[in-house]
């Protein structure tokens, strides 16, 4: 059944729900690729439609490297969502990029593997080559962007997110060979969830949340998870302002 939905939010580590989401439903979605992280939550944010998905789970008991990402996107689409923003926890790497800062990257590489990062690969699908030079769609970006200006959130603009393995955190070593290849962001779940919505056609950007420095990053001498959990938190805070921006504005 598809339904009137003006955003999908895919809410990350430390955003399991909606908050202020107002006649709320939930389905359950069976899809070609199996099934979503959870079932899919719909509600109303003043005369907008919002669906979110919770990436890992509500309970958060599925990793990066094992969220069906081409499930979760298949069934936001085929419940009629067609504008979609991830957000994710990330490490900062640039000096700018501290924690608690959000961040709307505008670039990705990705380091990843073994992951499911196409919907070519089923038998009798179309080999599509799709252009991936710009991996999120600008106008979602510039409206992301604009909606936290108008609620007073300060969010840095652009960046390249660095898309890692997981579940484990970065060493040093590898954090430094990402700032050579230009990544100012690390995290485990930009992609295949930035390529798979290109490939399905759906407008596609992203909100970073800053939980920590990245290894040998900052003035941190070893990164502590209680305090990423504090970061993500504070962060998390301003999600839903943003997002009501977003939709109303």
């Amino acid at each position: 059944m598809t339904r009137d939905i003006d955003l999908a939010l895919i809410g990350g580590t430390g955003l399991y729900r909606f908050a202020g989401l107002e006649d709320v439903e939930r389905q359950a979605v069976d899809t070609p690729f199996g099934a979503p992280s959870d079932e899919l939550v719909f509600g109303r944010v003043g005369a907008h439609r919002l669906a979110f998905l919770a990436r890992h789970g509500e309970s958060h008991t599925i990793p990066p490297h094992r969220v069906n990402y081409r499930a979760n996107l298949w069934a936001l689409m085929h419940l009629g969502a067609r504008r979609v923003v991830g957000v994710n926890a990330v490490g900062g790497i640039r000096a700018d990029m501290r924690p608690r800062v959000l961040a709307v990257p505008d670039q990705i590489i990705d380091y990843t593997s073994d992951r499911l990062t196409s919907y070519c690969d089923v038998a009798g699908a179309e080999v599509r080559h799709i252009d991936f030079s710009e991996p999120y769609t600008q106008g979602l970006r510039m409206d992301l962007l604009a909606a936290a200006r108008r609620t007073g959130v300060q969010v840095v603009d652009g960046g390249c997110y660095g898309a890692t393995q997981g579940p484990r955190l970065e060493t040093r070593a590898e954090i430094a060979r990402l700032r050579r290849d230009g990544c100012d962001l690390v995290g485990m779940t930009g992609m295949p969830e930035a390529v798979l919505a290109r490939e399905l056609g759906l407008d596609y950007a992203c909100l970073a949340l800053v939980a920590n420095w990245a290894a040998g990053c900052g003035d941190q001498a070893e990164i502590s998870l209680p305090e990423i959990f504090a970061n993500l938190e504070a962060a998390t805070a301003a999600v839903p302002k943003i997002v009501t921006a977003l939709l109303t504005g």
